[in-house]
């Protein structure tokens, strides 16, 4: 079981250096700090996609905002290992190096969560979770995380830790939200059988559970392809007009509402959303004073329901 206190809503790194300059960043950094938040997620390989950026400058900028601000001890740092190509993989050898690039990026003494981004079944677990353990050991890593792993996966990484005394994955990261809901099937269950803690990424589904995906509405966005292909779906359509009415409810954004609905899940520390402006942060935070009534969670919940649930 992990030991970090997440707070409500994890704050996603994936948009500095792509969609957030570094002084928008900052801005988005510092209002979410401002408004309570504790945790903030990211990854080596961000924003590797983005032109002109080969990855590790998400990092850069937080591990800048954070020595300039002077408030390391006041935040859960969390970044990800094997999907950056200069080190892609699990092996002792790259998870030790990356990891070390991935403080210096940071300018910090310590990782609080270390995630394994991807499965890496080309090398063996048991060499994977040594590594892992070795960095906790050393004081680089507080606490090891496991994303996009299968269940299997999972249980047999918890079987060696257990077997050989080493550290265990604490924490899982996956696609989960109201319109991404495979992870209840077998996944989850598997979570909770292993004492870990879930905290979900693309919990708005790349901005269609904002609300501002509609049909017959176009956005000017990095993300508008994926998020308006949720519309292809009548259930999803169906679940705007359910989000619509429980936030006039409450009085917030449709996006509190979709984070507070997964925050209530089994399992789950906290969603992770990410911000390209402080005014987006607002929205986000707005999730923290939601509390939805048992009838609100099973309407939203019943929209659209795992088929193989």
């Amino acid at each position: 079981m992990t030991s970090l206190d997440f707070g409500p809503v994890m704050l996603g790194g994936n948009v500095f250096g792509w969609t957030a300059d570094r002084e928008e960043s900052f801005r988005v950094l510092d209002a979410f700090l401002d408004a309570g938040g504790r945790s903030i997620d990211t990854a080596d390989v961000y924003p590797a996609w983005a032109p002109g950026c080969s990855g590790g400058e998400s990092e850069a900028i937080l591990g800048e905002w954070l020595a300039s601000r002077g408030v390391r001890d006041r935040v859960v740092v969390a970044t990800k290992v094997s999907s950056l190509d200069r080190r892609r993989g699990l092996s002792a050898a790259n998870i030790a190096a990356a990891a070390d690039d991935s403080l210096r990026r940071l300018r910090t003494d310590r990782i609080d969560i270390y995630f394994a981004h991807r499965d890496d079944e080309t090398v063996p677990q048991e060499e994977t979770m040594s590594a892992f353990s070795a960095l906790v050991t050393a004081g680089k890593v507080r606490e090891i995380g496991a994303s996009n792993f299968s269940p299997a996966r999972l249980r047999s990484a918890a079987r060696i830790a257990a077997a050989a005394g080493l550290t265990p994955y604490t924490v899982a990261q996956d696609r989960w939200s109201l319109v991404e809901r495979d992870a209840e099937i077998d996944l989850v269950p598997t979570v909770s059988e292993l004492g870990m803690v879930e905290v979900p990424y693309s919990s708005l589904a790349g901005g269609f559970l904002t609300g501002k995906y509609r049909p017959g509405v176009e956005v000017a966005s990095e993300r508008a392809k994926g998020a308006s292909a949720y519309l292809r779906d009548p259930r999803n359509v169906d679940l705007l007009d359910a989000l619509d009415d429980v936030a006039a409810e409450h009085g917030v954004g449709v996006g509190a509402v979709a984070l507070a609905w997964l925050r209530e899940q089994p399992h789950v520390a906290a969603p992770i959303a990410s911000a390209r402006t402080p005014e987006q942060v607002a929205d986000l935070m707005q999730s923290v004073s939601v509390v939805l009534t048992r009838h609100e969670l099973q309407l939203l919940s019943a929209a659209t329901e795992p088929v193989s649930a």
